[in-house]
């Protein structure tokens, strides 16, 4: 009976020793939180182990934070896969659509957003600003400048080549017009009106000649081979060709002189307001001038933008996380906790292990008790 309460005894001892020193071991990883002098002299043990060692904590969480936690393969594998990417790309789309695109807010309404106001009323003075400054512009380089400097020298050739056809039709209508009876109409009021001009003269001549009708029509028939003679056309043309010539080294504002300028200016503007509308058209959503926005926003713009922000994004993962500096940023976190908090923190997520460990400290303890008590009984 004796060797039983020895054992007992003895696992009893054992238990609790082994419990208590390992819930001893167990609370002096942190405490005390700070260390502990008998006047200059420290206690050994002072502060916790954690406490003690917490720059090297601190350290070594960042590496395995950087290392085993927070990698870019991590990243890679958890945010930049199809699924992610399709979930980025549905929603830019949708708030794209919800917020701009199909939004009952006008033109006017965005621009007021930005802090615009009064846009009609600005774009008409800008308009008018911008039509005097050209105009201006132009009625200086007509005063400086004659046709053969402004006009290209294209069009003057063309201009030169157009001189034949031209004297053609001029020639070509002067012949349909004497050959009509409004041309020998014509031909005998000059006769008339000439010989009118000669008083006894004129008479002589109209009785040797008979009347005047009898004149135009002997007029006209040279009137017409004058008008047909190969000369005649050569003639035109030279003389056409040495006035062009002339016009073009002559100032365009010589030939301009006494135009005015400022009803064709006040009309010019009064066409573009009109035209521009700027009023009427700031009334209108965005959707009314891009209905098929939507569609290419889903289907080009935003799948392509995703895309490529995904690649870069994926391609500059390193570099940024490296840039972060996410171990001094652990570190630094760590480093500013309260040794409490980091204890908190601690037994919060290994709570149930620490338990364990003091039960297991009381189990070995217990059975080294008995042993210890079989080793007596067998030695004694």
């Amino acid at each position: 009976m004796g060797f039983l309460w020895t054992i007992i005894f003895m696992a009893v001892v054992g238990a609790a020793i082994g419990a208590v020193t390992n819930h001893l071991a167990i609370k002096m990883l942190f405490r005390p939180h700070e260390a502990k002098y008998i006047g200059s002299w420290r206690v050994p043990f002072t502060p916790g182990l954690i406490p003690k060692r917490r720059d090297e904590l601190a350290k070594q969480l960042g590496i395995t934070v950087i290392k085993h936690l927070l990698t870019p393969d991590i990243f890679k594998k958890k945010y930049f896969n199809d699924s992610m990417k399709m979930k980025a790309n549905d929603f830019i789309v949708k708030q794209l659509n919800k917020n701009i695109f199909q939004s009952e807010k006008t033109i006017d309404d965005w621009l007021k957003l930005a802090g615009i106001e009064s846009v009609p009323s600005l774009v008409n003075e800008k308009i008018e600003e911008q039509v005097d400054i050209q105009f201006n512009r132009v009625r200086t380089k007509f005063e400086k400048e004659t046709i053969r400097q402004i006009a290209p020298l294209d069009w003057q050739l063309k201009a030169d080549s157009k001189v034949g056809d031209i004297v053609s039709y001029i020639l070509q209508k002067g012949e349909e017009f004497f050959q009509s009876d409004e041309g020998k109409s014509t031909v005998k009021k000059l006769i008339d009106d000439f010989l009118s001009t000669k008083g006894t003269l004129g008479n002589m001549i109209q009785m040797f000649m008979g009347e005047s009708s009898s004149l135009a029509g002997k007029v006209q028939p040279e009137i017409l081979k004058f008008l047909r003679a190969p000369g005649t056309k050569v003639m035109l043309e030279n003389i056409v060709q040495n006035e062009w010539e002339k016009l073009k080294d002559r100032p365009l504002a010589e030939m301009m002189e006494g135009f005015d300028f400022d009803p064709l200016v006040v009309n010019v503007k009064a066409y573009l307001k009109e035209q521009l509308a700027i009023e009427e058209r700031l009334n209108y959503s965005l959707n009314h001038y891009f209905p098929g926005a939507s569609d290419w926003l889903e289907t080009q713009m935003v799948p392509k933008v995703t895309n490529f922000a995904f690649v870069e994004a994926e391609a500059k993962l390193e570099e940024v996380l490296r840039k972060m500096k996410l171990e001094e940023m652990v570190k630094e976190q760590v480093d500013s906790f309260p040794v409490a908090r980091l204890e908190d923190i601690v037994l919060g997520i290994s709570k149930r292990e620490f338990k364990m460990i003091t039960v297991l400290g009381g189990v070995l303890g217990g059975l080294i008790g008995i042993i210890q008590g079989l080793i007596v009984f067998l030695t004694s």
